[in-house]
């Protein structure tokens, strides 16, 4: 166990994170092989199994996990010396981690998020897991559950409807099939909804939300999608009214230690702006 590099420990974060020897290749720049290689290694220094290979990737152990949680405090340590060490005529990099349509909602109105005459670089990290902040992965997150974690502070942002929609031509969209995201890829309540109520009647099925939307636009059958995404685009229609069950709220999240930061606080204070000024279109309100 001694004389085990930082490096490894990093590695180690990658691969974990990534879920598997080729995701962590983009991230790391070392080939599979290699990385198999240095994972193998770690495991023999530490006397541990960290991982359960398949096929699929790569699953941590418990005792991988136990040690990815001891190392998050190592990992906040490097973050913290990154910015200390920055020059302060550099941009401050600000990482956000939204929802699919959240970040689509974003991309709309970016021009009010981030200014020409802002100092700032964001990194933009799109998924559908619950934005982790308590260990500072990331520097402001949007949630659809309210966070417990006593170290992050929230801010509610206002309630998200949700509605089937189809193409505005259709006339006769109950006969209409399903289309939903692969069961495995349907993480949040709105994913899950078609493989609940409708699982006969699914006919395509894909493995990003945001395909969802171009499929329903180019007729090919029923979707479901927030309020905010499908009321206003012109070539939609509501197929139904309001799924009730799926409404719920949202927070934007931040660390405490990092909210008085000038660029996060800025940020913040715009994102929360934005979404607040069409809280009638996430209510569903403006169909």
């Amino acid at each position: 166990m001694k004389n085990i590099s930082w490096d490894s420990y990093q590695l180690f974060i990658k691969v974990a994170n990534a879920g598997g020897l080729s995701a962590a290749q983009a991230v790391s720049g070392l080939s599979p092989a290699t990385l198999s290689r240095r994972m193998l290694a770690l495991e023999q220094q530490l006397g541990r199994s960290l991982f359960d290979r398949s096929q699929t990737g790569y699953a941590l152990t418990r005792d991988g996990y136990a040690l990815l949680d001891h190392l998050k405090s190592f990992e906040s340590a490097e973050r913290a010396v990154d910015i200390w060490s920055q020059n302060t005529s550099a941009p401050a990099l600000v990482r956000i981690t939204v929802g699919t349509w959240i970040a689509w909602f974003m991309a709309q109105n970016f021009a009010r998020i981030q200014k020409e005459q802002d100092n700032v670089r964001i990194e933009l990290c799109v998924t559908e897991e619950r934005a982790a902040l308590a260990h500072r992965e990331a520097d402001i997150g949007i949630r659809a559950v309210e966070p417990q974690e006593l170290n992050l502070t929230k801010t509610l942002l206002g309630e998200v409807a949700y509605c089937a929609y189809c193409h505005r031509n259709v006339r006769d969209w109950q006969h209409l099939p399903w289309l939903a995201v692969l069961p495995h890829h349907a993480i949040s309540a709105y994913l899950r909804w078609p493989h609940e109520h409708h699982a006969g009647e699914i006919t395509v099925m894909v493995n990003r939300p945001r395909s969802l939307m171009d499929l329903a636009i180019a007729g090919v059958g029923r979707v479901v999608l927030p309020c905010f995404v499908g009321d206003p685009d012109p070539h939609l229609q509501r197929a139904g009214d309001e799924i009730v069950a799926l409404r719920h709220r949202q927070w934007l999240v931040t660390h405490n230690d990092d909210r008085h930061r000038a660029e996060i606080r800025l940020l913040s204070k715009r994102i929360v702006g934005l979404i607040k000024a069409q809280a009638d279109i996430f209510r569903g309100r403006n169909a």
